[in-house]
């Protein structure tokens, strides 16, 4: 007797574990691929675990892949998820130019690809985009440089540095170009006066977003331009990796004492380190972008489109890659300063107030 309910057992357990299985393996939609361009920037840390959590709850497996700012690598990372069969692509691309190829391959497989945060261009086989409103992103950081200096009450002339994004990164562009629509009618009518005469993203671009070549470049604007006894007022940084770089070259000389304050400084992506720079005065402002919210919008999307579904909301006319109108999902940014940092990155769970410490 005790035999057969042992056997009971045994067969009644298997059965559960079986029961089990078959439901882990139901809940299996496939795999997604995710390949994100370094993990020397804090956000992008933050974004590919976001990602890979939001698609994992959906019931996907995720390969989430980092770069580290390496096209041949990225372009290895790609193609490997392609033999692999991934079911779609979800790509913050390094250099958005360089992957026509192994898109063609995806595309050949059937699997759909969504350009994260960076637009892929030069390439027809981009089937969705999702990102930010990035031409506003530069009319914030614009806006409070302005704000800070205390336009219009304050009415100049001051003296301010234009610095881009990487030039390989098609978002650059439209960082600069908000920021410009801004700028450009108060430099004309001399409102700012960028004194180095350096205008332009051929000439004020920084590769790959690197703080370090934006210190450089920060150091010698100063020795050649500034040499003089003259203030640098402001300085439009697009990035908060960059704007520390750039707090440090004119630590170095001197800013931050009280005889000789900050510039007003711009960023964006709230990283911790800068948002405690902004607590202790060194850099004015950030535009916060919540990667959660991207993150759980492009998880929603794919879901969608690998259930057969049509995406709903699209913009379809703002971004064309070189070869077609990618359809795309813009997420609102936010301009994060002293006076509010609390409200937005704190209240909403984005940076805990002990890390703030």
């Amino acid at each position: 007797m005790k035999i057969i309910k042992t056997l009971a057992t045994v067969l009644a357990v298997g059965a559960m574990a079986l029961t089990a299985s078959t439901a882990v393996f139901a809940q299996d939609k496939g795999a997604i691929g995710i390949a994100m361009p370094t993990q020397s920037s804090l956000r992008w840390i933050s974004d590919g675990n976001e990602l890979k959590a939001a698609l994992e709850a959906k019931g996907y497996s995720v390969d989430l892949q980092y770069a580290e700012d390496d096209i041949p690598n990225q372009l290895a990372q790609i193609e490997n998820m392609v033999t692999k069969g991934v079911k779609a692509l979800v790509i913050a691309s390094i250099d958005g130019t360089t992957l026509s190829s192994v898109l063609q391959q995806a595309a050949d497989g059937g699997i759909k690809v969504i350009a994260y945060d960076r637009l892929i261009r030069d390439s027809g086989n981009v089937d969705f985009y999702t990102t930010f409103d990035n031409f506003e992103v530069g009319v914030l950081q614009a806006s409070s440089i302005l704000k800070g200096l205390g336009y219009p009450e304050k009415t100049g002339p001051w003296n301010v540095e234009l610095f881009g994004g990487s030039p390989d990164d098609n978002n650059a562009f439209f960082f600069y170009d908000g920021a410009m629509s801004v700028f450009q009618p108060l430099i004309d009518d001399g409102t700012l006066v960028v004194k180095s005469g350096q205008t332009g993203m051929e000439t004020v671009g920084t590769l790959r977003w690197d703080g370090a070549v934006a210190q450089a470049r920060m150091d010698n604007l100063l020795s050649a331009h500034y040499s003089d006894g003259s203030r640098v007022d402001a300085v439009l940084s697009p990035y908060d990796g960059l704007s520390r770089g750039i707090i440090s070259s004119l630590r170095g000389v001197g800013y931050g004492a009280a005889d000789q304050p900050w510039p007003i400084i711009s960023g964006q992506d709230a990283e911790l380190p800068s948002v405690k720079a902004i607590i202790a005065g060194e850099q004015y402002s950030t535009v916060f972008k919540d990667t959660r919210e991207l993150a759980n919008i492009t998880a929603e999307l794919v879901d969608t489109v690998i259930s057969g579904g049509a995406p709903a909301g699209l913009d379809t006319t703002t971004y064309d890659n070189g070869v077609k109108v990618v359809p795309s999902i813009l997420l609102t940014p936010y301009e994060v300063d002293a006076s509010n940092y609390e409200a937005r990155v704190i209240d909403s769970g984005y940076i805990k107030a002990e890390e703030l410490q």
